[in-house]
């Protein structure tokens, strides 16, 4: 039985789109009330992986061979840990001032 190589293309698809099933899912199963703003997300997104095999149009967005851009997928990992109840999911923290040390001390 001869092997052949998978394609690369139709595994990312695949995992988008088990990706997102696995989201709504997650957030039915928890009773989480999700946006009306994520439901559309999680369905455009659906849409057009299936469609086009992927979610974004320019290829400086996301990496070649990829079904969702950078930016889709933490998108996509908020929505989930929005769904697991998590507290902050993956908010984005800003910078911290360090605090400077009086004159004379190093």
């Amino acid at each position: 039985m001869k092997r052949t190589v998978p394609d690369r293309k139709a595994q990312a698809k695949r995992a988008a789109l088990n990706a997102l099933k696995r989201a709504r899912r997650l957030a039915e199963r928890a009773g989480v009330k999700l946006s009306d703003w994520e439901g559309e997300f999680l369905g455009s997104v659906e849409d057009r992986v299936k469609t086009f095999g992927r979610a974004f149009g320019d290829p400086e967005k996301g990496a070649p061979g990829e079904a969702l851009s950078a930016l889709q997928t933490i998108k996509l990992k908020e929505i989930a840990a929005k769904a697991k109840g998590e507290k902050k999911g993956l908010a984005r923290r800003g910078f911290k001032r360090r605090k400077s040390s009086p004159p004379g001390e190093a």
